[in-house]
């Protein structure tokens, strides 16, 4: 082949180029391409972002700050750091909001009704703060107890019982109003140990009047004291 020839066919291959474009292009897809790290590192959701408003009236109190206390994250258990010494904090409205709160299905807020609703339960002079509200606690409890989620029930539950241990038989005027949900709870095996459970706390905690009421409504029920 002659050297003209050669010098043809060289000039007929047409050098390959990268258009502005398909730079900016590949570029874009390397930045959105999801890094290894990105798996380690998950960036924090706000459970309050899912959606624009709060979805019941428990999470729109809390999520305002009309609850005083923050949740604290730890390694092994959260806790609630309360804005100012709860035995400062009226039982009216707090203690009938964390009662309210205790029929919520999603975290944080199903931590923060019931583990707020204990501690405050806590505090010294409990009783004489939450007798006057009895009436409230109790509507509030029974909202829980009826409730079709397992955990919604059992939270109530739990809260019935620790409002027996600090207010003790005033609760019995309202037990069996109360106790028509544990009795059919009972017939169910996944919670027939608990709500035996409760009963005999309630019993032990409401005195010789509770055991009538108990078994007014639960007659196959067998006293702690039998």
């Amino acid at each position: 082949m002659s050297a003209s020839s050669r010098g043809h066919s060289r000039s007929t291959v047409p050098r390959s180029k990268t258009s502005p474009a398909s730079s900016a292009s590949v570029t874009s897809t390397s930045a959105t391409r999801a890094k290894p790290s990105d798996k380690l590192n998950p960036k924090t959701i706000d459970p309050f972002a899912e959606t624009p408003r709060a979805s019941s009236p428990f999470a729109a109190i809390y999520s305002k700050g009309g609850i005083p206390c923050r949740l604290v994250h730890g390694s092994v258990k959260h806790r609630l750091q309360w804005e100012r010494p709860p035995e400062m904090i009226p039982f009216d409205p707090l203690l009938i909001t964390l009662a309210e709160g205790l029929k919520e299905t999603r975290h944080p807020y199903t931590f923060v009704s019931q583990e707020g609703f204990k501690e405050i339960l806590m505090v010294p002079g409990a009783a004489e703060k939450a007798l006057p509200i009895l009436p409230k606690l109790a509507a509030a409890l029974k909202g829980a107890l009826v409730h079709a989620d397992g955990g919604v029930f059992e939270r109530g539950q739990n809260g019935l019982v620790q409002l027996s241990a600090v207010v003790g038989p005033a609760l019995n005027i309202h037990l069996k109003n109360l106790l028509t949900s544990l009795s059919k709870r009972l017939m169910d095996k996944k919670y027939k140990d608990g709500v035996t459970t409760a009963l005999q706390k309630l019993e032990q905690y409401g005195g010789k009047e509770s055991l009538g009421i108990i078994k007014s409504k639960i007659p196959t029920y067998c006293s702690i004291y039998s």
